[in-house]
């Protein structure tokens, strides 16, 4: 979507305020390290976008998500590169756990960079036996990022390609965040496509931190106002140390922001 250059500016400016990222808990002591290797990296990538405006490399903060699709990587080397925190597929559903998280998990931790673990949600099960299994499986540690919650269609499964209505998913939703939050003690990040987002209304769905997709524009391009906390702005980056296709994100936020969030989400 194209808009007056004056246009673009104000909305973007609009989007990288910090009034929402900084107020999601109480501040406290880190535990977790809150050094930026690389500030402001500018990684390669396999399918690149012309970025007409708010180009991911003017966010001081990188970090990448990775499942069993990414298998081992080398945490220290991208760390080095300028990742500077990592999602974590967790779990699935009720029954499933990723093959890699437990490696991801420990060696995250190892090589000193803020992690956080996400669910993928699945449509034919119920919300809380869902956050019931995360819970189950996800170790509550002070020092890691607050729990995440992935929420899009998932037309390729082979066993549920059920829609359910709008208000139904929002209902759902709530169930699983506040159980969550309930157990770790911290306001779980909400991830979201374009079309899910829409589809469901999640404009209205607020009280939650959004870690938005858009790979081919702004956010401000494609959910107006809403805000965000993180930006998955590629899922084709090249990353040292992680094999094939990355996914790339942003904090949004300053260095400075960025260590004040980690004090108030890591304590």
């Amino acid at each position: 979507m194209r808009r007056a250059p004056a246009l673009l500016l104000l909305a973007f400016l609009g989007a990288c305020s910090t009034s929402d990222t900084l107020s999601l808990a109480p501040a406290g002591k880190s535990t977790t390290m809150a050094s930026v290797s690389v500030k402001n990296p500018r990684f390669s990538d396999s399918d690149p976008h012309q970025w007409e405006s708010g180009a991911p490399w003017t966010y001081a903060v990188h970090g990448t998500d990775v499942s069993k699709y990414q298998t081992s990587i080398d945490w220290q080397q991208a760390k080095g590169s300028g990742i500077s925190f990592a999602f974590i597929k967790a779990t699935e559903g009720g029954d499933r756990v990723d093959d890699y998280f437990g490696e991801h998990w420990r060696e995250t931790k190892a090589a000193g960079v803020p992690r956080g673990a996400y669910h993928f949600y699945y449509f034919c099960r119920p919300a809380a036996e869902q956050a019931r299994w995360f819970i189950q499986n996800v170790p509550n540690e002070r020092s890691s990022l607050p729990p995440i919650l992935d929420m899009e269609w998932n037309p390729l499964s082979p066993s549920c390609k059920l829609r359910p209505p709008a208000a139904t998913v929002r209902s759902e939703m709530k169930i699983f965040l506040e159980m969550v939050e309930k157990h770790y003690g911290k306001k779980p990040i909400i991830y979201t496509s374009i079309d899910f987002f829409d589809d469901n209304d999640l404009s209205t769905f607020r009280g939650y931190p959004y870690w938005l997709r858009s790979v081919a524009g702004h956010p401000t391009s494609r959910y107006g106002s809403h805000p965000f906390t993180f930006w998955q702005y590629t899922g084709t980056g090249v990353v040292p140390g992680i094999r094939g296709d990355a996914d790339i994100n942003v904090f949004n936020g300053t260095e400075a922001h960025w260590k004040k969030w980690l004090a108030a989400n890591t304590r």
